[in-house]
Order: C-alpha cells, then sequence, then structure tokens
C-alpha cells in the first residue's frame, strides 16, 4: 500500500474528474455524489488542491450586528483554525448571502493561508485581486468581484455548504476548476491501484480511436475490451 505522502502527491497529479471515476471503480457501480454542483470559477485553471477541509462561514452584504470586539475574536479563531494543523489542508468558506458581493479571497487572504501551509480555498463566495493572489494558492469561486464591502466571519469550524456539497472540518477534499468532492476517508489508500485500473481501461478505446484506420467495428471490438477490462 502507497504511504500517504505518495497518495497525495498522486491526487495533487490528477483532476477531480479523475478521482471522481475513481470512487466509483471503488464502489463497482456509478452512484457517488459527494461532489459540488453548478459551474465554479478558478483562479488557476492549472490549480489542484488536496487536503483536509478547514471550515468556516461568512457575510458581507451588510455591516455586522455584534461587537467589534466579538468579530474580532472570532476572526483570530478563524485564523487559528485555519493554521492549525501540520498536514495538508484546504480552506473551505461558505458565504451565506443570498447574493455574494464581499471579496473574502485576494492578495492579502491567499498570501496568508498560504503561508499557514494550505493549498488553495473552495468558496461559493466572491474572489478578487485575480493578477496578485498568491502564487501555488488556487481559488475555486462562486464570483469575481472589485470589492470586500463587509465581509466578516460568521461562524467557525462547522459544516458548511458549497456549491450544493456539505463538508465537515476534517473531510478530504480534492478540488479544481470543475468543482471539488469529498473522498471517503476508507477509498485514500485504495486510490492509486483504482486510478490506475481506470487509466488503463480508458486507454483501450482511446488508443483504438486515435488510430487512423478508426471505425465502428474497431470502436465496438475496443469497447467490448474496455467493458471486460473493468470488471
Amino acid at each position: 500500500m502507497a504511504d500517504l505522502t505518495d497518495i497525495l502527491a498522486l491526487l495533487r497529479s490528477v483532476d477531480t474528474p479523475t478521482v471522481c471515476n475513481a470512487i466509483e471503480v471503488i464502489d463497482g457501480k456509478r452512484g457517488f455524489d459527494a461532489f459540488t454542483r453548478g459551474t465554479p470559477l478558478s483562479s488557476d485553471p492549472e490549480g489542484v488542491m488536496v487536503g483536509r477541509a478547514r471550515t468556516a462561514r461568512i457575510s458581507a452584504a451588510a455591516p455586522p450586528s455584534e461587537p467589534a470586539a466579538t468579530i474580532r475574536t472570532r476572526r483570530m479563531d478563524y485564523y487559528r483554525h485555519m493554521a492549525d494543523g501540520t498536514g495538508p489542508r484546504v480552506a473551505v468558506v461558505e458565504d451565506i448571502d443570498p447574493h455574494p458581493v464581499g471579496a473574502y479571497w485576494g492578495e492579502l487572504n491567499t498570501t496568508v493561508h498560504k503561508g499557514f501551509g494550505l493549498s488553495g480555498a473552495l468558496t461559493n463566495g466572491v474572489m478578487r485581486d485575480l493578477g496578485d493572489l498568491a502564487t501555488g494558492f488556487p481559488v475555486v469561486a462562486g464570483h469575481i468581484g472589485p470589492s470586500h464591502a463587509f465581509v466578516h466571519v460568521v461562524e467557525v469550524a462547522g459544516p458548511v455548504t458549497v456549491f450544493g456539497l456539505t463538508l465537515r472540518p476534517d473531510d478530504w477534499v480534492h478540488a479544481d476548476r470543475h468543482g471539488a468532492l469529498v473522498i471517503p476517508e476508507t477509498h485514500l489508500a485504495e486510490l492509486p491501484a483504482a486510478i490506475a485500473k481506470m487509466q488503463r481501461t480508458e486507454s483501450i478505446v482511446m488508443e483504438a480511436a486515435r488510430a487512423p484506420d478508426f471505425d465502428f467495428q474497431s470502436f465496438e471490438a475496443a469497447w467490448a475490451a474496455f467493458e471486460n477490462a473493468r470488471t
């Protein structure tokens, strides 16, 4: 069995659809549904983030009604939560506004979170500073906007829902420009073999399709071999 370091390196080298398919290989059926819905925006088309979720909720449409000291204490609790731990982590932040307007993710916050060792951020909220975000820290977001508005943290370290996907602290997250998914922890050790099997079987059809003499008969033969290899 590959160790966790090798598994994570592999997961950083593949896209989220590949991981979705590999989980179905492990399950032996379709039906895995712990993934986002909708079309997110990505600050880095090549960026992939993998790690345990660090979660929070924010709001920005109106000023906070709580005392300033309470807001500041919660903000520090938020950063403490994000900084906690030594393994790979992903910031997962739900914007609770019906129509997110305030950018939480910009040059400053991506730099701070990258410094804490997080590998990226997943949010249904807003990002900005697209030319100045911390390099190597992808943000998958719901919106782009110019202002932070009244953005403030309203909850730390609880369940969050982003693009229809509910995540909890310490869930294993894989995300890129396609969206995100939660990897069942029980599946982590099996993913390398499942990814290899999936890539091997898919290549049967793709190699046939790339041949200059490809036609329906060769497709039919390749598909039969593909289905046989999947079992």
